[in-house]
């Protein structure tokens, strides 16, 4: 056995996919991979100081994989060791040989450490902290943003539950005690003086305000050093004004004016208030975090398809369980019947039926041979296969949807500037009403006007808490991009999911979005003096060295009849037109009409016959050699099935659906008549997509534009909202706002009605906020009084504040089930 000196796996020389010679030696490969990389720069690896050594495990969770180790000094230094495979107790620092049974050690290597964490506020994204903690904008407990599969104990959850049921404890007793003189006959009161009552109402809720509330005063004293006056100012105002009044009244009960005294003489105190308002703040803030933290369910549910160890096959044939964060591009893996697919790439050998509904949505396994790619995170079937790792770690599609909705969740949506903007005004504004209840009740209210004037303006102060208004919009953006992931559709930001809304114009592009993408022959038509087999050759010699969508049909049909393909010299691709090239000695050409008015080439009766494939959906291609029309090739894109619904779905909702394609006006306008679309723009080059789109947004028009290809990319990034149909290519998705994982037009009508439920889920949370806090802060005052007698107590403020921040979260929650 050898070594690759690239990956370091142990390879058997005869079995060996790949040998190189240098310096007169036969070096042995896992992989052509690993063989070019060597070819490239053998002295790289031949000079390396690593120690390739198999690596094997002390337990499941610490399964190394043989490749590439660190060298002793760095092995010691990472904190990796050497272990005795038969018995994994032993752990030495250096190589050797084990002390028990005499075998050699292999090196283990530590589990990769976990990234960085990162925290941010979802009312204020902006804000990213290494640690958790407040936010110094509102206050709000600070979340991580990138999430763990498993649902791990949140520490500002856990401190909350704590610092709740401690203060309940000791705010049950304060309450009855302050409430006493309302109990009939008034038993408390034969055994205990009023003063005691203060005194004892005292020390029970001193515990709950000051430690309890600990939190509401520290993030309120930030708010006022930060100059970002949010909801804990209001709640810091409110209960340490209650709470130091009522210290003060029991210390120094002498030093109050008539004004404070109830009519007995005597001066009252708010410790229960203090303490139930506390206490209620700490219930909303316990139940708001544990709302919070279901709407991130999401994108645990998306963590959780991927495995946690494959099965990596070794050059010498043997397995071994390995986690999945070790595995690199390359490698082989089997995957076995039921199992899930580790990462993205490609089956080497081995057939199998797979679940991609992770992608597609759709519940029908697909067929997978030799040589078709693999998502890591679908459900392999019945069979059982070995594929090669290709992406691997955050390259997986897996991966990259759990950042993209990670990221759109973090993001802002335009309608939250408004909530933005009035939040900026609310707080001050606020303080000034309690100021001004204060001093109306003081001056007008009946006696003891000053505790009225208190107990009002507190009230002021605790139900107006802008929690509410602004938790409306990010906690319903968060759901409905984790509902949409689910469903295989894409947000990378809000303002995309908020515009989606207002679309009245769907642009598509033809090939790839309404048709299958898969284009076949169906029609051979050659000249005079021509015949079939002379015309697939040139054609086929050709588009060998041609990208366009059309080629693979042309080559498909030639290796059918099994026609041998020619050679082509001077390749010339005509963007929008065909190509051309030189075709075993003769100059050949293949493409539309266009190009042969530029060639001069006539095409006689030739044109009268395709005119008539045209009409029926085909798309005509013309080949010529030494100036002369050999003939014409016609080639049908199937439509795919769910392309009418979808045009159905949406033509229902007001949306203009336009057309885009290359081909000629025939073929498009038959496709159009099929499908019903309203507007066909034909014989489109890919430079004039964007100019389309433009100038429908011109005309006033909110335009969606839906595409899958590298020449799309410019009308994507045009348009109002770009939607990028995920088996499309990168550069398409990166230009895209929206992406959908399942390449059809069902997708667009789901993420319409995803993007109106949450708009709509939006709205319905900025009006409760408004209307809660329009209809609170007059009750609050006391507006009420002087019609109904009413007043609303601190604690029932209080009560208000916690149930309107809970409602909002439990609208938000309500997008998981939206039906899509």
């Amino acid at each position: 056995m050898e070594l690759d000196p690239v990956c370091g796996m142990t390879v058997d020389p005869v079995r060996a996919k790949s040998h190189v010679e240098h310096a007169n030696k036969t070096y042995s490969f896992c992989s052509e991979g690993c063989a070019k990389k060597f070819s490239s720069e053998p002295a790289k690896y031949l000079n390396s100081k690593q120690t390739p050594t198999i690596a094997t495990a002390a337990s499941l969770e610490a399964i190394s994989v043989a490749r590439p180790q660190p060298s002793n000094e760095s092995a010691k230094a990472s904190g990796a060791g050497y272990i005795c495979p038969m018995d994994p107790e032993v752990h030495e620092q250096d190589p050797g040989a084990c002390p028990k049974c005499g075998m050699a050690l292999e090196l283990s290597v530590p589990k990769p450490s976990a990234a960085r964490v990162e925290y941010t506020c979802p009312m204020h994204p902006e804000i990213i902290r290494s640690e958790p903690g407040a936010c110094p904008i509102c206050g709000m407990a600070l979340e991580p943003r990138t999430l763990s599969a498993s649902e791990d104990e949140n520490p500002e959850l856990s401190a909350m539950t704590r610092r709740f049921w401690i203060s309940v404890a000791l705010a049950i007793p304060v309450l009855i005690l302050g409430m006493s003189d309302m109990l009939p006959g008034q038993p408390l009161q034969r055994f205990l003086s009023m003063h005691a009552i203060g005194w004892i109402e005292f020390l029970l809720a001193t515990p709950v305000v000051l430690w309890g509330g600990f939190p509401f005063f520290q993030r309120g004293w930030a708010s006022i050093v930060n100059r970002s006056l949010n909801m804990f100012t209001l709640i810091a105002l409110g209960t340490g004004t209650a709470y130091i009044y009522s210290v003060v009244a029991v210390t120094f009960p002498n030093i109050f004016p008539p004004s404070f005294q109830t009519m007995r003489g005597a001066i009252p105190v708010y410790f229960e208030a203090a303490a139930a308002i506390t206490t209620l703040v700490l219930l909303g803030q316990v139940l708001e975090l544990r709302a919070r933290n279901r709407t991130s369910s999401a994108i645990r549910a998306l963590l959780n398809l991927s495995p946690k160890f494959a099965r990596l096959v070794r050059a010498d044939g043997t397995e071994i369980d390995v986690p999945v964060e070790h595995l690199q591009p390359g490698d082989s893996l089997r995957v076995r019947p039921g199992e899930r697919v580790p990462v993205d790439g490609a089956l080497l050998e081995g057939s199998s039926s797979v679940d991609e509904s992770l992608m597609t949505g759709e519940p029908i396994p697909v067929e997978k041979a030799e040589g078709s790619r693999v998502t890591g995170g679908t459900v392999n079937g019945t069979g059982t296969f070995v594929m090669r790792a290709e992406r691997v770690g955050s390259e997986t599609l897996l991966s990259q949807i759990v950042r993209m909705v990670s990221e759109a969740q973090w993001s802002r949506a335009p309608v939250q500037k408004l909530a933005d903007r009035v939040a900026g005004y609310f707080v001050p504004a606020v303080v000034l009403i309690a100021i001004l209840t204060f001093a109306m009740w003081a001056v007008l209210g009946p006696q003891p006007k000053m505790a009225h004037a208190l107990l009002n303006a507190v009230a002021v102060l605790i139900i107006a808490c802008p929690c509410a208004l602004g938790l409306a919009t990010p906690m319903a953006i968060m759901v409905g991009t984790g509902r949409g992931a689910l469903a295989g559709i894409l947000i990378k930001n809000a303002e995309s999911l908020e515009i989606l809304e207002k679309v009245d114009t769907v642009v598509v592009d033809k090939t790839g979005t309404l048709t299958e993408g898969k284009p076949r022959v169906t029609s051979l038509i050659p000249a005079a003096g021509s015949t079939e087999t002379q015309l697939l050759k040139v054609a086929a010699a050709l588009e060998r060295a041609s990208e366009h969508p059309l080629a693979a049909a042309v080559l498909a049909a030639a290796s059918e009849r099994e026609i041998e393909i020619g050679s082509v010299t001077d390749f010339r691709s005509l963007t929008g037109k065909g190509i051309a090239g030189i075709v075993d000695d003769a100059r050949a050409a293949l493409g539309n009409r266009v190009l042969f008015d530029e060639l001069r080439v006539p095409l006689g009766p030739l044109d009268d016959r395709v005119k008539s494939l045209e009409s029926e959906g085909q798309t005509a291609m013309f080949v010529a050699a030494n100036g002369k029309a050999i003939g014409a090739i016609g080639v049908s894109d199937p439509i795919k099935p769910t392309t009418a619904e979808a045009i159905d779905r949406l033509h229902r909702d007001g949306i203009r659906i336009v057309m885009l394609t290359g081909d000629s006006r025939a073929t498009a306008e038959s496709v159009a008549r099929k499908l019903k679309i309203d507007s066909v723009e034909a014989q489109v080059l890919p430079n004039q997509k964007g100019e389309i789109v433009n100038r429908l947004k011109a005309e006033g028009h909110i335009v969606a534009m839906a595409g899958d290809g590298v020449n799309d990319a410019p009308a994507l990034a045009a348009a109002n909202v770009g939607i990028a149909m995920g088996t499309g290519t990168d550069v398409a998705i990166e230009s895209a706002g929206i992406t959908l994982l399942k390449g059809d037009l069902v997708g667009i009508a789901r993420a319409r009605t995803l993007s109106r439920a949450t708009m709509r889920n939006i709205r319905q949370n900025l009006f409760f906020a408004f209307a809660y806090n329009a209809l609170g802060v007059p009750i609050a005052a006391g507006i009420l009084y002087p019609f109904f007698g009413l007043l609303l107590s601190p604690i029932l403020a209080s009560a208000a504040m916690t149930f309107s921040s809970v409602s909002v979260i439990t609208n938000a929650l309500r997008l998981r089930r939206v039906a899509l």
